[in-house]
């Protein structure tokens, strides 16, 4: 098991958890942990990962249950996804058709809310 740990950062009130360049089993347990706490600080929480290089499906399903669990509350989880292998894996997926995401953190920050499904 690593000692992976993923920052909660307030930018503008909003909860940003920032990721590192690699997601995989050994450390998706730790992002679900910090996306549910970061839940519980704000409306809307963005899951930045500008820096990702590779996510495995561990950390796929991380954030799909962030996802799943912030709309049973009524909130929001957003994506800065700018491209790439991330990118790539949401839109083979299907991801990218059901959690909002943007190219850059600014986008994500400034966007209005999505209407609920």
């Amino acid at each position: 098991m690593t000692d992976v740990t993923y920052p909660i950062e307030m930018v503008r009130g909003v909860p940003v958890v920032r990721v590192p360049e690699e997601i995989d089993i050994t450390s998706a347990g730790a992002l679900r942990e910090a996306l549910f706490q970061a839940a519980t600080q704000g409306q809307t929480t963005i899951v930045d990962m500008t820096q990702t290089q590779f996510c495995d499906t561990a950390g796929i399903h991380a954030v799909v249950l962030a996802h799943k669990r912030a709309l049973a509350d009524g909130r929001q989880l957003r994506l800065v996804t700018p491209g790439g292998n991330v990118l790539r894996i949401l839109e083979i997926t299907g991801i990218d058709r059901v959690i909002p995401h943007f190219a850059d953190l600014e986008q994500a920050l400034t966007s209005p809310p999505a209407a609920a499904p």
